[in-house]
């Protein structure tokens, strides 16, 4: 993956200021050259930003529920567990952590009953050793990147 430079940090702000931007308002905006833009945000797109689809809202698909589901693997399991994880579609994120669990998983259900099917369904998994399961009450702040951008844009590491 490529590290995003002040300028790059300068680009992705304008465009979260105005997603719909052209890259020629974008170099006007910025105050350089529209092949630079256009240059800095195909480097971009393949490697430093990532998916569309990481901006919808589980919600509005109908699984408004988000739970945090830690998971106990077998030693010789864990990337065929996270292999097989990755193939229940309402598994939004898995970690590999350090701690009590292996891995930390991030699922969205439509429901309480949902969310028992899926926990069910990932401890019968081969490797799959026990589970611990957190309902998320309120997303008290989402996933955010800009004051990063801002850190980085300004020079500030």
């Amino acid at each position: 993956m490529s590290s995003i430079d002040p300028l790059d940090a300068r680009i992705l702000l304008a465009l979260d200021d105005d997603p719909d931007a052209t890259i020629l308002s974008l170099a006007r905006t910025l105050g350089i050259a529209r092949n630079t833009v256009q240059a800095r945000l195909k480097r971009l797109e393949a490697g430093a930003l990532r998916s569309f689809g990481q901006r919808v809202d589980p919600a509005a698909l109908g699984y408004p529920l988000v739970a945090f589901v830690s998971l106990s693997i077998s030693q010789s399991a864990g990337d065929a567990a996270a292999d097989d994880l990755s193939r229940i579609p309402e598994v939004i994120e898995i970690h590999a952590t350090t701690g009590d669990a292996d891995m930390l998983v991030r699922v969205v259900a439509r429901d309480t009953a949902h969310l028992y099917a899926l926990t069910t369904a990932m401890l019968a998994l081969p490797g799959v050793q026990r589970s611990s399961t957190s309902i998320s009450l309120v997303e008290q702040l989402p996933t955010r990147m800009r004051p990063l951008l801002e850190c980085v844009a300004e020079g500030r590491r």
